[in-house]
């Protein structure tokens, strides 16, 4: 009986050894920068500023035409004002100090994915945004598209991130109350375009 017990448990084992060992490898595809976007939009009491961030890599992983994992890098000291197509020099310098996002200490912003809901074009992403060394989960909505060429693309139109979260806590409401109309929104948003290759 124990014999038997014992053939039965080394079957099991064998079997999901086997399921584990031959599971579908995830289909890489690379991200190429030159046609990936990042633009992001701030708001304050007075206004709105928009610009953009280079992207410095980045992969999509599927199994089949469904995404599973992934991730990009972003260049933190390429960000760029751009209000009305117009450039803003003197306050990209100011985005890019330690107000803001501290570029010279900390010149990457990341995302990973850590889940990926829905099988079709329409999906919600879950992953962890790391800026300035501090790591938060969002999560949003995203297209997922083949096209005919080959590539894959994976766009969405508005990710919505808390800076405070972040450390950037510059003219906040929300930590400095006395502060009145001169404060900036904690939130931002950003829409991001990857198109990738495999």
């Amino acid at each position: 009986m124990k014999l038997k017990i014992t053939s039965i448990l080394m079957l099991a084992l064998l079997a999901i050894f086997s399921f584990s060992a031959f599971k579908p490898k995830a289909d890489i595809y690379t991200v190429d920068v030159a046609k990936s976007t990042i633009n992001w939009e701030g708001k304050k009491f007075s206004g709105a500023h928009t610009g953009t961030v280079n992207l410095t890599s980045g992969n999509l992983q599927f199994n089949g035409k469904k995404l599973v994992q992934g991730g990009f890098i972003a260049d933190m000291t390429t960000i760029k004002t751009m209000d009305g197509e117009k450039p803003s020099p003197n306050l990209d310098k100011h985005l890019k100090n330690d107000d803001f996002f501290g570029v010279d200490k900390f010149p990457a912003a990341n995302f990973v994915i850590k889940k990926v809901e829905g099988n079709g074009a329409d999906v919600k992403i879950t992953g962890d945004l790391t800026i300035k060394g501090k790591t938060n989960t969002i999560s949003f909505p995203a297209k997922i598209t083949w096209n005919a060429d080959k590539t894959v693309t994976a766009v969405a139109e508005k990710v919505t991130v808390d800076r405070t979260k972040y450390g950037i806590e510059y003219k906040s409401k929300s930590i400095f109350s006395s502060i009145g109309d001169n404060f900036i929104y904690d939130e931002f948003t950003f829409a991001v375009k990857l198109v990738a290759k495999k």
